[in-house]
């Protein structure tokens, strides 16, 4: 098998030869007058809630939904994800995770792009803001006996656990995950500063959707968004769809916390792939606006999670933060692989053949507009193919 693009580094002109899954040469083309897409690493998104309609912390979640959530992801250019469940009671985060590990086994649709699972809570802050759309009533501290049990339920494949260490006792929970080769983020938070530093002493290693469940206003300084800015220990994962972080907010964090200490996510929930309207949800009445954003019905202003997917941020973190092309896919791409020391694509003899195909378009002014993928290769096999 072969595929023709232009690198997203180097923007040459190659052919990918593929055999058995894996990349076999990557050669030049040489001079064609055929408009050729982009060719990148595939996409690899930590924050997939669900998809279609379908929340992944849902008690009646089945085999069956987890593939189809998974085989969304090809539309999208995405060829790894964590399928995330968020804040519920341990009957219905155990069912979940449960049957996600279930999926795992029993579906090669769903193993051939998974991750890990990100577990997004229980334990983080009750407070309006921080919790964001998480349910209160089960928002709560971390107990190391019950997340084991949950690690039980997951068969081992939780792989990052989102937490506030606003609890006094985060920092030994924190240490006791890491050591277990869990990755702890940050978030949904309402820590101090000195909370803070003592969670990433104990081993928390990444910030999950900076600057979003968060409170509507802070102390200027010292605040958990700065110290998190600050520590060059902790990775930031941004929703850049262009709703939850203003242009100029998602400029600073990335000069402050450099390309390099930076990774985007889509945080998709399951009203993603929804055409607009208004919806009944077990987080209440939602409506997806025209424009692909998520908020609470009856209002334009505050969200209700994301919709759009991580294609998305890729034109859009390159027009807000200035960025390139080649690091706007890193931080899509090969830098989330890394993270979770997931199989991602790459251009060398032997590298996971897992590919997008995509075109950009470009405003008057030069400006990356939109990402269009044209086609999704995962493992050496066209998973999906734009008309």
């Amino acid at each position: 098998m072969e595929i023709v693009g232009r690198h997203y580094d180097t923007a040459q002109p190659v052919v990918v030869e593929i055999s058995q899954g894996i990349v076999d040469r990557v050669r030049p083309l040489g001079a064609t007058s055929s408009p050729l897409p982009w060719i990148a690493p595939g996409f690899v998104d930590l924050q997939v809630n669900g998809y279609g309609g379908q929340d992944l912390a849902d008690v009646a979640l089945t085999v069956d939904h987890v593939e189809r959530v998974a085989r969304g992801m090809d539309t999208f250019g995405v060829t790894q994800f964590c399928p995330t469940v968020t804040t519920q009671s341990f009957e219905v985060l155990s069912h979940a995770l449960r049957t996600i590990a279930a999926a795992v086994e029993a579906r090669s649709v769903v193993s051939a792009r998974f991750a890990g699972i990100h577990l997004e809570g229980p334990y983080i802050s009750s407070e309006d803001g921080p919790r964001g759309a998480h349910p209160r009533s089960h928002c709560r501290p971390p107990d190391w006996s019950e997340f084991q049990r949950l690690q039980d339920a997951a068969g081992g494949s939780i792989r990052i656990l989102t937490l506030s260490p606003e609890y006094e006792q985060a920092p030994e929970f924190i240490a006791q995950a890491t050591r277990t080769g869990v990755i702890v983020a940050i978030g949904h938070t309402s820590a101090s500063p000195e909370q803070i530093t003592a969670a990433v002493d104990a081993g928390a290693h990444m910030s999950t959707h900076l600057g979003n469940g968060a409170h509507g206003q802070l102390r200027r300084h010292p605040n958990y968004l700065w110290q998190q800015l600050a520590d060059d220990r902790l990775v930031a994962s941004l929703i850049v769809d262009g709703h939850h972080l203003p242009p100029e907010v998602v400029k600073v964090f990335v000069r402050s916390k450099t390309p390099a200490r930076c990774v985007l996510v889509s945080d998709m929930t399951g009203m993603a792939g929804m055409p607009p309207g208004r919806y009944d949800t077990s987080l209440g009445a939602v409506e997806v606006l025209e424009n692909g954003r998520l908020v609470v019905a009856g209002q334009r202003q505050f969200l209700a999670g994301a919709a759009l997917p991580l294609g998305v941020a890729v034109p859009n973190v390159m027009r807000f933060a200035g960025v390139d092309l080649s690091t706007a896919i890193t931080m899509t791409s090969t830098a989330p692989a890394a993270l979770v020391k997931c199989r991602c694509g790459g251009f060398l003899p032997g590298a996971a053949a897992d590919f997008v195909l995509f075109d950009l378009e470009y405003d008057a002014a030069g400006h990356a507009q939109t990402l269009h993928v044209r086609q999704t290769v995962n493992r050496g096999e066209v998973v999906y193919q734009a008309n």
